[in-house]
């Protein structure tokens, strides 16, 4: 009997030790920062500044859509945050107003 309690004692306690092993530590990392990481490769421009070519490709895809935003990359990639209906969210398009999934 003692025998019994002694090996199920040891095979629990294993059990518990292996579970605190397999807990992946905290990443220092979050979604949030790189998001924010990512942002900070655009720069806002004022919406006059967008090209023709980009704005008729917004109005051909989203004739409803009314642009809130427009921000520029150093590839000139264009983001343009857009209010469609009562959803917002935002765009990709290059100089040519060719649309870049991201």
């Amino acid at each position: 009997m003692k025998k019994l309690i002694l090996s199920a004692t040891i095979i629990l306690g294993s059990f518990s030790a292996f579970a605190q092993q397999s807990t992946p530590p905290k990443s220092e990392v979050t979604t949030q920062t790189v998001k924010d990481a990512y942002k900070d490769t655009y720069t806002e421009i004022k919406v006059e500044e967008v090209p023709e070519a980009v704005k008729n490709a917004l109005i051909k895809t989203y004739p409803t859509a009314i642009l809130n935003k427009a921000l520029i990359n150093e590839k000139k990639e264009y983001e343009l945050q857009v209010k469609v209906g009562g959803r917002e969210g935002s765009v990709y398009a290059d100089a040519t107003g060719a649309w870049i999934k991201k």
